[in-house]
């Protein structure tokens, strides 16, 4: 594969549900190459009997194994006393979207979610969606700082190696494929894309039975 698409990253190769081909993660997505590598399948293979999307499921496995790496002083937290459930947010300071969700954070604690902050500067190094997360990412107080930063605040910090620290995540959410921000990953490794309402998003976490 890396013969005919140089420049990509592959982390794992294994069967598929597909005889004679194999999955394929590249950049955090899912391929299918033929074993004797001369086809390549993009797309989602459903297995018809339980409507699952196996594709996915194999992608949302990936996120989770990665994501499971990451040490926890690494995520900007805001918390409940005692969380039912956790989310990894990748974020960028400057996405309206993503202060219209920093908005609600009250209401997602409220609803015992934990969310998890990870930088996802979309706009790259060099830009000032990075420069303000490197701020954030050296202050004292990162949840204070990421609060004012995301309400259009100057925010004033430290000396640290934050590029480093923004370099990480920023690579982090490239390895995992994503597209835009916020990219929102349940514990499970699912991702949802985009901003999710409080009521929508806890609707998606509690199971079945808790919403009768």
């Amino acid at each position: 594969l890396t013969n005919v698409v140089p420049n990509v990253k592959i982390t794992a190769i294994r069967p598929s549900p597909l005889a004679g081909v194999k999955e394929v993660v590249v950049d955090g997505q899912i391929l299918y190459v033929s074993n004797d590598g001369k086809l390549l399948f993009q797309g989602a293979i459903i297995d018809l009997n339980t409507r699952t999307n196996l594709t996915e499921a194999s992608e949302a496995g990936e996120r989770r194994i990665i994501l499971a790496a990451v040490p926890a002083a690494q995520k900007i937290s805001f918390a409940p006393a005692k969380p039912k459930y956790r989310i990894t947010v990748f974020t960028d300071i400057d996405c309206g979207y993503c202060r219209k969700m920093h908005e609600h954070m009250a209401e997602y604690n409220k609803l015992g979610i934990r969310v998890r902050y990870l930088y996802y500067p979309r706009m790259g190094p060099d830009s000032e969606g990075w420069d303000k997360a490197q701020a954030v990412a050296c202050a004292a107080n990162k949840t204070d700082a990421m609060t004012r930063a995301k309400r259009g605040e100057s925010v004033k910090s430290g000396k640290c190696n934050a590029s480093s620290i923004v370099q990480r995540d920023y690579e982090l959410g490239q390895e995992i494929g994503l597209r835009g921000t916020p990219a929102i990953i349940l514990e499970d490794g699912e991702l949802l894309a985009g901003y999710v309402p409080p009521a929508m998003l806890i609707r998606r976490l509690e199971p079945p039975a808790a919403q009768r």
